[in-house]
């Protein structure tokens, strides 16, 4: 039997129904584990390619036996039911869903890099994961999470927050 491994998800979106496209992708992540946390959701401008419409973000805590490969491979079939259209590299999207965090895990394969790499340089992952767990490190590095943050100009705006889901509901609760 596998164990169950705490993951946090990074989730984002800026076409169409920004947080409609967030909530139908949470629905089909907690088909595959338990969500045990839901940050805030924030609004933040473009990462990489600046010309498109801002984001909304925001990180799931998943307590899951997937193994990493294969959760990934999940997760693309969620983007992809959820609505999400391939474009160019941090270009605009319905729906992107990112491992940022797998347990303590090191992962460095050409489909599969944990922890995220460029977690430490985004408020917009480091602010709603810091929101569900202060203590977190990078398992890289060894290096605090909210030192990282400390070291970055946050530009996010609280847009939502998700107390509770139920299943198959289109609004925030």
């Amino acid at each position: 039997m596998r164990s169950r491994k705490r993951v946090f998800l990074g989730l984002g979106s800026n076409l169409g129904d920004r947080l409609g496209y967030l909530l139908s992708a949470m629905d089909r992540i907690s088909e595959l584990g338990e969500v045990r946390a839901i940050s805030t959701v924030y609004e933040s401008e473009p990462w990489g390619v600046e010309e498109q419409p801002p984001f909304l973000n925001c990180v799931l805590e998943l307590w899951t036996d997937i193994p990493p490969e294969e959760l990934l491979k999940m997760l693309k079939e969620i983007e992809r039911a959820v609505g999400r259209r391939e474009r160019f590299r941090w270009g605009p999207r319905e729906i992107d869903i990112d491992i940022l965090l797998y347990g303590n895990e090191v992962i460095d394969s050409e489909e599969l890099k944990i922890p995220h790499p460029h977690l430490e340089e985004r408020d917009f992952v480091l602010v709603p994961l810091l929101e569900i767990d202060r203590k977190l490190r990078n398992p890289k590095n060894g290096r605090s999470l909210s030192e990282s943050l400390n070291r970055l100009e946050v530009k996010l705006k609280p847009f939502c927050c998700i107390l509770k889901r139920e299943k198959g509901s289109r609004s925030p609760q």
